[in-house]
């Protein structure tokens, strides 16, 4: 029988043959077919393939040699090393590359087969050199890094809550399911919405540590979902100060959160009246609205009774939810510092009596708007109410801080001061300074 012995161009490539390799093998395999199977060797060979396959052309960028390899070979030398390996050089080192070579495609491959004929001995073993250039900061993470460690300062627990919560969760803390952003499929139905506030979870973490201990700080920063006429997605801060027998929780969490906006450098800070309606958890008569510059930004105070009494939880508990990103754009890294005096403080302590409807902050703006440069500082210590006094009334005490940046006090310069304060606050209608 005559035979037709074709071959394959991809074929030799992937065993590795060369060209001419292959026109030997095929000669002598129809040599042997002649000699040992008495078939006939009919004339000339046949190159088959599916898909015709034409030479492609790479530019050679020299300096680009030296940047990769880390060693620079003379331009002559690359030409000799490319010619050996079958490649052709045109113009401005633009390189053919034979059809059997199909694994060279892109320069790095030329540059690859260059430097190993030339031999990666060769080439020194040196570092890279390369600039490294800082990411662009991140505003959210920085300020979130910051808040987290002034809590962690403080003692707080950081943690970490599921944001499913259930139809009883929600119901307990006065949510209407209309607001609430439902789950198509949710795993179980403990996890059928998504949590409208952090301190759904916050409270069961309370109730979960009051198992092992008599208090507990911790703190959230996650995020909160309501729909309004769109969903609605809120980065919320969250904290909770829980003590079983302790009342002074509310103090507690109110000068951390002073210490948290001072800490971030946050100014035009007072804390309002709460305006019923604005949350249906919190309880009417302890809690305050977080303002910064007249803008509600959160809420500081007590739980309502009964949200308490339906989680089984018995104890102080304070709780507080902020804006984040509200106070993000209050945040500033600008801080102004002053140096110590060396001369000592005086300290002068001050009650006042006065309706239960003044505020704190009614006190201390009569306070500064004296403007004594002797005042260094004024905090509230104490507030007193009994049956001793009338019904109506309450008395705040205060610690008054006096002191000097180039001399020590004298008890004459402190007493004409404090009397001034006395007077100032005595001019107010039924307020009246403890003696």
């Amino acid at each position: 029988k005559k035979l037709n012995l074709k071959t394959d161009a991809s074929w030799r490539f992937e065993h590795g043959l060369d060209p001419n390799l292959t026109e030997y093998a095929i000669n002598r395999a129809a040599y042997l077919i002649e000699k040992l199977a008495k078939g006939k060797v009919s004339q000339g060979m046949i190159d088959f393939y599916p898909k015709k396959v034409l030479p492609k052309k790479i530019k050679l960028d020299l300096a680009y040699i030296e940047k990769l390899l880390g060693v620079k070979i003379p331009s002559k030398e690359v030409k000799n090393i490319l010619g050996k390996l079958g490649f052709k050089i045109t113009g401005q080192y633009l390189v053919e590359v034979p059809t059997f070579r199909m694994d060279v495609s892109i320069q790095e491959d030329l540059i690859e087969e260059i430097g190993r004929v030339y031999g990666y001995e060769k080439i020194k073993p040196l570092m890279p050199l390369s600039s490294l250039i800082p990411p662009k900061r991140n505003e959210d993470i920085f300020w979130q890094d910051i808040v987290k460690n002034v809590f962690k300062e403080l003692c707080f627990n950081e943690v970490y809550n599921y944001s499913f919560v259930s139809a009883d969760q929600v119901s307990n803390f006065k949510f209407k399911e209309l607001n609430l952003v439902e789950i198509e499929n949710p795993i179980s139905l403990e996890q059928r919405f998504l949590r409208p506030s952090l301190a759904i979870n916050l409270l069961k973490n309370i109730k979960d540590n009051f198992r092992h201990c008599q208090e507990a700080k911790i703190f959230e920063l996650g995020k909160v979902y309501l729909k309004e006429s769109s969903v609605e997605e809120k980065i919320m801060l969250a904290g909770v100060i829980a003590k079983k027998e302790s009342k002074d929780a509310f103090y507690d969490l109110k000068g951390i959160i002073d210490l948290l906006l001072n800490k971030l450098c946050v100014s035009d800070i007072y804390y309002d009246q709460y305006q019923t309606g604005a949350m249906k958890f919190w309880h009417p008569k302890r809690c305050a609205e977080i303002k910064i510059a007249g803008e509600r930004i959160g809420f500081l105070g007590e739980m309502l009774p009964g949200i308490l009494d339906s989680l089984k939880i018995k104890g102080n508990i304070c709780f507080f939810e902020i804006d984040f990103e509200k106070l993000q754009k209050a945040c500033s890294e600008e801080q102004e510092y002053q140096p110590i005096s060396v001369f000592p403080a005086a300290v002068r302590d001050i009650a006042v009596l006065v309706p239960n409807k003044v505020k704190v902050a009614e006190i201390l703006n009569k306070i500064n708007t004296l403007k004594e440069n002797l005042i260094r500082d004024v905090d509230l210590f104490d507030m007193y109410q009994s049956e001793d006094l009338s019904e109506n009334k309450k008395s705040l005490a205060f610690h008054i801080i006096y002191q000097a940046k180039d001399h020590t006090l004298s008890s004459k310069e402190i007493d004409k001061v404090h009397n001034k304060i006395i007077e100032a606050l005595e001019k107010e209608a039924q307020w009246e300074v403890r003696k």
